[in-house]
C-alpha cells in the first residue's frame, strides 16, 4: 500500500549528492508519512548457521562468491540494492560489511534485514565509523534500533580473512564511501590484491546528479567518492581490477506503481523494504527512490545489464572522477537500459519467504 498524503514536517536531512557551500546532498525526489511495520516481534539468539532462503530463491552457495559493502539506512537505496543481492541465487554472499557513519547500527540494521528474510546466516561485519562534514543522515535508525546489540567481527578483518581462504574468487559490491576497503589495502596490500575484483557505484563521469525536474546536468562529486576521497584514490591505484557504476548508468527510479506492486508481495523482504522506505520518505520528504546501487549489484550479477569499457580515472581533491589519457585503472559503464533493469530486478525483489515473525539476538 502507498501513503503519499500529508506528512508532518521532519527535521532537516542532508542526502548524498551535489557538492554545494561545503556540502555533498543528493537532489530531492519526493515525500510521504513514516509506517514501520508492527514491531512486536520477540527478538532473541540468532543462530549462526550457513543460509539460503526457505524458498531456495535467495543466495547460493554454488554461485560467485561476494561480499557487499554498505552504508544501508542513509539513502534507501541499499536496501534494494542488498535486497537484489539476497534475492539473487547467482551470488554466494559471504558477508555483509557495514561502511560509514554509524557502522553498529548500520550492522543491527542488516541484522534484521537478513533475519526477516529467512537467511540470517550470512556474516555481519561492522565496518570503520566516521562522519564527513556532508555526510547523509540516518533516516532508517527507527528500524535498526529494534534489532538488539550483539557482536560482530571487524569489517577489515572479515574481508581480509576471506580473501586469505577464497584467493581470487571474491568480488567486493561497493556501494558505500570507499572507507573500509581504503583500510584493508592499508592493512594489508597484499592480501587485497586478492580480490577478483571491485564492482562499485560511484562516481560521476559526464553526467552528474538529475535536476528536480529530470534534467541532466554536468559531472558531480559523488557522494560515495567524495566522502573519503583518500579511499577512492587508493582503490583506483590498488591493482584490482574495478568496474564503475557512476552517476551516468545508475540513475533508476522505483515508480509508484511498481513500489505498488513490490510492497504488495507480502514476503519479509517486501515488508522491510516498504518500512525502510516509508522512513526514509518521512525524514526527507521524497516519494520517488533512486536505485543507485541496484545497478552495481544487477552488475555483478549480469554484466550485460550495464556494459563497462576500460578508462583511466583520476580522483580529484574534490572528489570529481575524471577521465584522463593513459593505461585504464577500470572499467566504466556510461548507460544502462531501465527498461531491461526494472525486468531484471522486479520480480526477484518480490519473491522470499513470507513475512513473520522473526527471531533476532546477541
Amino acid at each position: 500500500m502507498e501513503l503519499q498524503a500529508e506528512m508532518p514536517a521532519p527535521s532537516q536531512v542532508r542526502e548524498p549528492g551535489n557538492v554545494a557551500g561545503g556540502r555533498v546532498t543528493r537532489p530531492a525526489a519526493g515525500g510521504s508519512r513514516a509506517v514501520m511495520r508492527v514491531a512486536g516481534v520477540v527478538l532473541a539468539g540468532m543462530a549462526s548457521v550457513g543460509g539460503v532462503s526457505a524458498t531456495g530463491q535467495g543466495h547460493g552457495h554454488d554461485g560467485a562468491m561476494v561480499v557487499i559493502d554498505t552504508d544501508i539506512g542513509d539513502d534507501i537505496g541499499d536496501a534494494f540494492a542488498v535486497g537484489l543481492a539476497l534475492s539473487s541465487p547467482e551470488l554466494n554472499i559471504l558477508g555483509i560489511t557495514s561502511a560509514f557513519g554509524d557502522t553498529a547500527l548500520r550492522a543491527r540494521l542488516l541484522d534484521r534485514l537478513l533475519c526477516d528474510d529467512g537467511v540470517p546466516g550470512i556474516t555481519v561485519a561492522t565496518g570503520v565509523p566516521g562522519h564527513r562534514r556532508g555526510g547523509a543522515a540516518f533516516t532508517q535508525a527507527r528500524f535498526a534500533a529494534v534489532a538488539p546489540r550483539r557482536r560482530h567481527p571487524a569489517a577489515v578483518d572479515f574481508l581480509l580473512s576471506e580473501l586469505s581462504r577464497h584467493p581470487g574468487d571474491i568480488t567486493v559490491i561497493a556501494i558505500a564511501p570507499l572507507t573500509n576497503l581504503g583500510a584493508a589495502f592499508e592493512r594489508d596490500p597484499a592480501t587485497f590484491r586478492k580480490l577478483k575484483r571491485i564492482v562499485m557505484m560511484g562516481g560521476s563521469i559526464h553526467r552528474g546528479y538529475d535536476g528536480a525536474g529530470g534534467e541532466r546536468r554536468g559531472p558531480d562529486a559523488e557522494y560515495n567518492i567524495a566522502m573519503d576521497v583518500a579511499a577512492a584514490r587508493v582503490v583506483f591505484n590498488s591493482g584490482v581490477p574495478v568496474e564503475v557504476m557512476p552517476l551516468d548508468a545508475t540513475q533508476q527510479r522505483l515508480d509508484v506503481a511498481r513500489r505498488r506492486e513490490l510492497f504488495a508481495a507480502g514476503t519479509g523482504l517486501a515488508v522491510d523494504l516498504e518500512a525502510l522506505y516509508r522512513d526514509w520518505a518521512a525524514a526527507t520528504r521524497r516519494r520517488t527512490p533512486i536505485l543507485y546501487d541496484l545497478v552495481a549489484v544487477a552488475h555483478a550479477i549480469d554484466p550485460t545489464l550495464c556494459p563497462a569499457a576500460p578508462m583511466r580515472i583520476e580522483v580529484d581533491d574534490e572528489g570529481f572522477t575524471r577521465s584522463r589519457p593513459g593505461p585504464p585503472n577500470s572499467r566504466v559503464c556510461l548507460g544502462s537500459q531501465s527498461a531491461r533493469l526494472l525486468d531484471f530486478y522486479m520480480p526477484r525483489l518480490m519473491r522470499g519467504v513470507p513475512a513473520r515473525g522473526c527471531r533476532v539476538g546477541r
